[in-house]
Order: structure tokens, then C-alpha cells, then sequence
């Protein structure tokens, strides 16, 4: 089996890994990244941040072209690729102060979305940090026509896939005890949202 290859993860990123480096800090410990697809991310961020441990998952379906990344760059603070299923799964048993997801709300179902955000909002303590790559629409409108034009192909191969809105995702992290931090506009009509957890209530 050869590795797999994501072209717009080579596209992507050096961007996100700058705005990182202003989210990340010397006293985060351990990061989840949900669809984690290629592992091309892993493969470039994790090494930028050599005390952080770098959790990935995603899908089974995934995990194999994951591995044969992993396997080839050697890079000591990604840990082994786990099954992550929002739908099904819960996240790995540890506290995580950073969570990373990019080109996932699209493809994944609303409905695992919102089960996303609630294991967000169930398993992250006050002051962790999530941040989610990706298009969004703004005030029902697309920031671009490429991103409608995205949006009709993602539609024609799955009618529940598509660009979301986001006031949906900003209303159900608030809903789950998020704050926007800040909303970064990217190259490539894309965002970077993101988003702390607030003390929990009672």
C-alpha cells in the first residue's frame, strides 16, 4: 500500500502551523487531533512542539495510511493512531489541553457534528483550547464562489455533507461552554476558529 497524500495538506500547512504557535504553550501537555486523515498534519506540526504529545485519530477506515506516515517520519511525540468514530466513540482516556480537527465539519453529517461539540464540552477542562479548520458560511452566505461551487459537490456525493454555517458551530460550542477566542481568516477561503473552555458551571 502506498501512503496516501492529501494536497491540501501540503497547501495549508504553514498558515495554520503560525497561528499555532500563538495558541500553543510551553504548559499544554498533550493535544488530540480528530480526522486526522493522511497524518500529513501530524507529520509537520507535532515537531514544532516537541514537549506536546500528539494524539491523532479518525476513522478505521484511515488509520492504516496514517500508520505508513508515522512509520516513515519517526517523530517521537505522535503517539499511535487511534479509532475515533464521534458518532460511537469517546475520546481517549486523558486530559487533553488542545484539541485540532481541519476539513472535518464539512464532510462529517450535522448530526456528528453536534456530537462532536457536546464531547468537546463533556470531556475538556476549563481553559483548554479547540481549534477547528475549515470554510464556513457567514450570515447564510458562502465567503467565495469557489466554496458554493465546493459546497454543490459535496452535496451531489452526500446530501447531508456540506460547508456549515458558522453560527451553528459558534452557537452549539457556547451552548457547550465554549468561548470564540478568535476567528482567523486563511488562504484558500478557509478559517481557523477558535475556541476556549469556560469554567464549568453548575
Amino acid at each position: 500500500m502506498e501512503k496516501p497524500f492529501s494536497a491540501a495538506c501540503e497547501r495549508n500547512r504553514e498558515p495554520i502551523l503560525n497561528i499555532m504557535k500563538d495558541v500553543i504553550s510551553r504548559d499544554d501537555r498533550r493535544l488530540l487531533e480528530i480526522g486526522a486523515g493522511t497524518g500529513q498534519h501530524a507529520v509537520y506540526f507535532a515537531p514544532a512542539f516537541p514537549w506536546l504529545e500528539w494524539h491523532p485519530t479518525d476513522v478505521s477506515a484511515n488509520l492504516l495510511g496514517m500508520k505508513l506516515w508515522f512509520n516513515e517520519a519517526r517523530v517521537s511525540n505522535i503517539k499511535p493512531p487511534v479509532r475515533l468514530d464521534v458518532s460511537k466513540d469517546d475520546f481517549p482516556k486523558l486530559k487533553f489541553d488542545l484539541v485540532f480537527t481541519a476539513n472535518t465539519f464539512h464532510i462529517m453529517h450535522w448530526k456528528e457534528c453536534k456530537s462532536l461539540i457536546k464531547l468537546l464540552g463533556h470531556r475538556l477542562r476549563e481553559g483548554s483550547r479547540v481549534m477547528i479548520y475549515g470554510p464556513f458560511k457567514y450570515d447564510g452566505l458562502f465567503t467565495s464562489a469557489s466554496n458554493e461551487e465546493f459546497d454543490q459537490q459535496l452535496k451531489l456525493r452526500d446530501p447531508l455533507c456540506g460547508i456549515r454555517a458558522f453560527e451553528d458551530v459558534n452557537n452549539g460550542m457556547i451552548k457547550n461552554g465554549f468561548e470564540l477566542v478568535s476567528d482567523y481568516e486563511m488562504p484558500a477561503n478557509n478559517r481557523l476558529l477558535v475556541y476556549k473552555r469556560l469554567k464549568f458551571s453548575k
